[in-house]
This record gives C-alpha cells, sequence and structure tokens, in this order.
C-alpha cells in the first residue's frame, strides 16, 4: 500500500493489566474499575494493547492500528470481536470499526 495512516488520532491510556493480559496486540475488555482483561471468544473490545509491563498495559482506544486477524476482513465498516486466539475476527456481537485495509493475517483499523 502507497499510503501509510499511522498516527492518525491515536489516543492510549494506562490500565492496571489482568494476569491475562501478557502481550502486546490483545483485543481487551473493561474488567474493573481501572482494569483491563484480554477478551474471550466472541467478546467486543475497547481497545488493543500496545504496551504491558509490571502489572499495567497501556491501551490504544481511538485512532490507526494494525492488528492480527483470523482471516482478511472486508474492508469498510464491520463488526468486530476477539476470537479465541486473541485475533480481530468479524462478528455480529463485536463493535463496528473501520477497516481500512486487511490481508490474510492482519488489518489496519479505525478504532
Amino acid at each position: 500500500m502507497k499510503v501509510n495512516f499511522n498516527g492518525f488520532n491515536e489516543n492510549v491510556t494506562t490500565f492496571l493489566a489482568d494476569t491475562s493480559v501478557t502481550a502486546v496486540g490483545q483485543p481487551v475488555k473493561m474488567e474493573g474499575n481501572g482494569m483491563v482483561a484480554a477478551c474471550g471468544a466472541g467478546e467486543p473490545f475497547c481497545g488493543i494493547t500496545v504496551g504491558v509491563r509490571d502489572g499495567y498495559t497501556a491501551v490504544q482506544l481511538v485512532g490507526y492500528i494494525r492488528v492480527q486477524t483470523a482471516s482478511q476482513l472486508s474492508v469498510g465498516y464491520q463488526k468486530l470481536a476477539a476470537n479465541a486466539a486473541g485475533k480481530v475476527a468479524a462478528n455480529e456481537n463485536g463493535r463496528e470499526y473501520l477497516v481500512l485495509d486487511s490481508d490474510s493475517g492482519s488489518a489496519g483499523i479505525i478504532l
């Protein structure tokens, strides 16, 4: 692709991390006051982890981000949720996000 969306409207917030949050790139959900946990299969996500350290995680809540996907997504507005492998997948129970580009293993989306 010849255009670059990196940095568009990025908004990152630090949360307490449940023990299920172990890696960058995980879709996460609110778990408690100021705490996030990894999403289970079919659960909508509030953001994607961009840093994990010492019981805390930085979560991107808004803006362009590249996510790992279960399969290629259609571009345009799509309902997305986590899958069992901790990736992002099309899912009718998910939240609607704008998919800008996609291939078989990743997609660029606007949160």
